[in-house]
């Protein structure tokens, strides 16, 4: 072996060992490091760690680093994580293929990853097949997304909501079809979801409480806000 192989096995090494420290900065620095100079060798590291990585800016460092690597060699270590019993492993898989944003991944988003039990999981599927839908897709996508309406807190709901808003019109008559529910949480979070499309800027707390308030008066999607459409 070369001095020059030598050198960058020992390089390798190093950075390797760097994203087990103990110490974020290090981490943070280390996948940094392996972002700016790729390897195929750093792959496997980069996938395990985003699995039990705590700090959420590291976090993003790994995936960062992984969308530095080719294609060919991420998607197939990313998509044996969907299968994983660790719901972190599952949840920042997703969020690195949505931003890899190669849709051969969507086929893997299944029905069980976006109703998963944990609710970053479920919020990360719903991002990452939002943008790799392929065109024809997007009412079946809609139709398992708005089973989850009135699920989890505020900031669960809200990730749902701007999920389905990224779509487009073609959630427009699930929302009709929603509003009606017997649910009332259900009816409120399709009313505010259907005013987060008409207006993206406006807030979502408000556009709960508001449609809480149309609920609670006997309103529904053809005579409260959905009439205003």
């Amino acid at each position: 072996m070369t001095v020059t192989g030598r050198k960058q096995d020992g390089d390798e090494a190093r950075l390797l060992g760097g994203l087990a420290d103990e110490r974020a900065s290090v981490r943070l620095r280390a996948a940094l490091a392996i972002g700016s100079a790729p390897r195929p060798g750093f792959v496997g590291a980069l996938v395990e760690r985003c699995a039990v990585e705590p700090e959420f800016s590291v976090r993003d460092m790994l995936t960062w680093a992984l969308t530095r690597h080719p294609v060919p060699l991420t998607l197939p270590a990313l998509l044996r994580e969907l299968g994983s019993q660790r719901p972190q492993a599952r949840s920042q898989a997703l969020h690195t293929l949505s931003k890899i944003r190669d849709a051969r991944a969507y086929p893997a988003i299944t029905r069980a990853l976006l109703t998963d039990a944990d609710d970053e999981v479920a919020r990360s599927a719903w991002r990452a097949a939002v943008v790799l839908v392929p065109e024809g897709g997007e009412a079946a996508l809609v139709a398992v997304l708005v089973t989850q309406f009135g699920r989890g807190p505020l900031e669960t709901r809200r990730s749902l909501s701007r999920a389905l808003a990224g779509l487009g019109e073609v959630i427009v008559p699930a929302l009709r079809a929603t509003a009606e529910a017997a649910d009332p949480e259900v009816r409120a979070h399709a009313l505010a979801t259907e005013r987060l499309l008409r207006d993206p800027d406006s807030g979502f707390e408000g556009a709960v409480e508001e449609a809480k308030r149309v609920v609670a008066l006997g309103g529904s999607g053809r005579g409260g806000m959905m009439g205003r459409c």
